[in-house]
């Protein structure tokens, strides 16, 4: 499948979860929420310490999240992402986006072995969706 159709496919999700979301305007978690939020596209933020980050309420875990959550966003260390794949493979999850730096090649292989959607090339939701810092 190429690039264009994986990520068309990860944008067609009615939800999407945002795991790294932070209330940290400064980081790429906070910037990706925002940027989803600026594309009126649905998102919840997870945070296992946050209540609420930009208006919207967190869930603690990927567990947590409502069924119709069908992508995610990936913004935290590589050892992380790992765990989350996991975590996003048994609670349903079909794609999932890593973004710059928070790829590993165990959680690739991971998601390649579930037959999960996976866009791991450097692609930035930020560049794809058009993100503005006001």
């Amino acid at each position: 499948m190429t690039i264009e159709k994986r990520i068309e496919q990860f944008f067609a999700s009615p939800v999407f979860g945002i795991v790294g979301a932070s209330a940290n305007r400064d980081k790429y978690g906070n910037k990706v929420l925002r940027c989803y939020q600026q594309n009126k596209l649905q998102a919840i933020p997870v945070n296992p310490t946050e209540t609420e980050i930009e208006g919207l309420a967190c869930v603690a875990s990927v567990a947590s999240l409502p069924d119709d959550v069908q992508s995610l966003s990936i913004i935290t260390p590589p050892k992380i992402t790992e765990k989350v794949v996991e975590q996003a493979a048994a609670h349903g999850i079909k794609n999932i986006w890593m973004q710059i730096g928070s790829e590993s090649p165990a959680a690739i292989q991971y998601c390649e072995e579930q037959g999960l959607n996976v866009i791991a090339d450097g692609s930035c939701v930020l560049v794809v969706l058009g993100y503005h810092d006001h």
